[in-house]
């Protein structure tokens, strides 16, 4: 396919941006400087990926005249350079292909991650904290940080409802595919006759939500203080630092109490409220996309099973895209790459697909 037309349009945007942010007032709008910013830095990108590509073109053009030339040190030499160039091309046009897409506002956002214990009691809720620890884990390894915003533990160390703020780079962009409910098949420490039970844990996980995002007015949201509950220590226990938030307009109600801090439960809480207001926004627009894309990798919805984590026979099996790992062992612990890797390159195909890049 012939990019240069897209390219060209590409690049007088990138001048108009350019001129833009010159100009003086430009951040007087933060949401809309930005949003240019944003764009700004993924056409310079772009361009850069495109000139490159360009050059390495040229060189594959030359390489393979020269491995005809008749000359048999300068043919060996061609023949053994042709493949190398050949793989920095094919990079390269994956690249522009990427960048050529309509954006995703939202793939570079830091993201909100909710863990709720499913069906199965406390082997349920085991299992979500054995879900937490992977998702730790694993921002660990890439350097994202994780901040729990609220949590409500079960009487046998699980969870039964967790709330995790995880920021870093293109952090919603990688995690988006884990929202779904998560089955598990093993035999529970409890469990005397050794038979296999099967639970489940639902996840879902939020871009997290800038205020400029959505104006909760006064008059839509109703903000109650009351003592917290549960664990967390005789200063937690008896002072009024728990907050409920409620949106009227759409009745989601949001609870902090894991900080002794009243005005910080009441900044999480409403962090949570804008993060579940735009996952409700994001939903009714997800209508839009293409029946074959949401059976391809799903609709990302609470109630959609995606994957199989199964003990006895060290496997993990993601339903969306027909992948089975034999290494589940490894993957509990963190090691999710190459199933987040699938994930994504299958999603772009079917992105490129649709968009007529491919």
């Amino acid at each position: 396919m012939d990019y240069s037309p897209i390219i060209a349009t590409k690049r007088s945007r990138f001048q108009l941006l350019e001129d833009l942010m010159g100009q003086p007032g430009f951040f007087d709008d933060p949401k809309k400087a930005g949003e240019l910013t944003r764009e700004h830095r993924r056409l310079d990108m772009l361009l850069k990926n495109w000139d490159l590509y360009q050059k390495q073109i040229e060189e594959l053009t030359a390489s393979r005249e020269m491995s005809t030339c008749g000359d048999p040190e300068l043919e060996a030499m061609a023949l053994a350079e042709i493949p190398l160039v050949e793989k920095q091309v094919e990079e390269l046009e994956n690249r522009v292909q990427v960048a050529v897409l309509p954006p995703d506002p939202l793939e570079g956002r830091d993201a909100l991650i909710e863990v709720r214990a499913g069906t199965g009691g406390d082997e349920a809720s085991l299992f979500a904290a054995d879900l937490v620890r992977m998702y730790s884990r694993f921002a660990e390894t890439i350097g994202w940080k994780v901040e729990t915003l609220e949590s409500s533990p079960s009487d046998v160390g699980g969870f039964k409802e967790i709330v995790m703020k995880v920021s870093g780079d293109e952090v919603f962009r990688r995690l988006r595919y884990e929202s779904g409910v998560h089955r598990v098949q093993r035999v529970p420490s409890t469990e005397a006759q050794g038979r296999i039970h099967t639970s489940t844990a639902t996840v879902a996980v939020l871009p997290e939500a800038e205020e400029v995002d959505f104006e909760l007015k006064a008059d839509e949201v109703r903000i109650e203080v009351c003592r917290s509950s549960g664990a967390g220590g005789q200063g937690v226990n008896t002072t009024d630092s728990a907050v409920q938030v409620m949106h009227i307009p759409t009745g989601i109600i949001v609870r902090c109490q894991d900080g002794r801090s009243q005005i910080k439960n009441k900044d999480k809480a409403l962090g949570i409220l804008r993060s579940r207001l735009l996952e409700k926004k994001q939903q009714e627009e997800a209508a839009k996309y293409s029946a074959h894309r949401r059976d391809l990798i799903g609709s990302g919805g609470r109630e959609e099973k995606i994957r199989t984590y199964n003990f006895p026979q060290n496997r993990v099996t993601d339903h969306r895209i027909d992948l089975t790992l034999y290494s589940l062992d490894t993957f509990i612990e963190g090691k999710i790459d190459d199933m987040m890797d699938r994930l994504l390159a299958d999603d772009l195909a079917e992105r490129l697909a649709e968009a007529g890049l491919r």
